[in-house]
């Protein structure tokens, strides 16, 4: 097991942590700063989501610079950033944070470019790097989930809903990166129909 290998299994452990301080009803009290009132549950939360989110650049970073990328991180990798990032927004639709409907599209979205990608390999080990549209969207969805649980601190002071625009931004990036990554494979299904 090596060192990208153990960050990838960390932030898989972190995932039932971040949720059970986000959704178990510990009183911590609140914290008031540029007129946002941050929960301390919520934003412990943030902080757990943020450590498990650079988790995933610094395991990558280093399984390139050390030519340590294994079967597992390439299955494991992946699965703990979706699993990550959809159990956050799921979270944050049970807290009344974010419209369900943005999120049941961006899962679905997930859904259908990792089944894609399966596909993808079975019919010839080709899989496609992520594109600029793709890293867009993986920052946005980071972005927006801190912002939202931490009550768009700092941006709330301003009236802007930073958050809120974070969020629709990824909402625009993930359906944009989704139709160009299925547009640029649609040679799989061209026998298909």
């Amino acid at each position: 097991m090596n060192l990208p290998n153990k960050l990838t299994v960390l932030r898989i452990v972190m995932i039932p942590v971040f949720m059970a301080v986000v959704l178990i009803p510990f009183e911590w009290g609140s914290i008031e700063a540029l007129d946002s009132e941050i929960n301390v549950r919520l934003l412990v939360g943030a902080i757990i989501f943020a450590v498990a989110s650079i988790t995933d650049w610094l395991d990558g970073v280093i399984a390139r610079k050390y030519g340590l990328v294994t079967n597992f991180g390439k299955f494991a990798d992946p699965l703990a950033d979706k699993m990550l990032v959809m159990t956050a927004f799921i979270v944050l639709v049970g807290l009344n944070l974010a419209p369900s409907w943005v999120i049941a599209i961006i899962v679905c979205r997930e859904l259908a470019v990792t089944g894609l990608r399966l596909i993808l390999v079975e019919q010839g080990g080709e899989v496609m790097a992520a594109a600029w549209p793709g890293k867009i969207k993986t920052n946005t969805q980071m972005w927006a989930i801190i912002l939202l649980l931490i009550d768009n601190y700092p941006f709330a002071w301003t009236g802007i809903p930073v958050a809120t625009i974070m969020l629709y931004v990824c909402l625009f990036f993930t359906l944009y990166s989704g139709v160009d990554y299925f547009y640029k494979s649609r040679h799989i299904f061209r026998d298909s129909f």
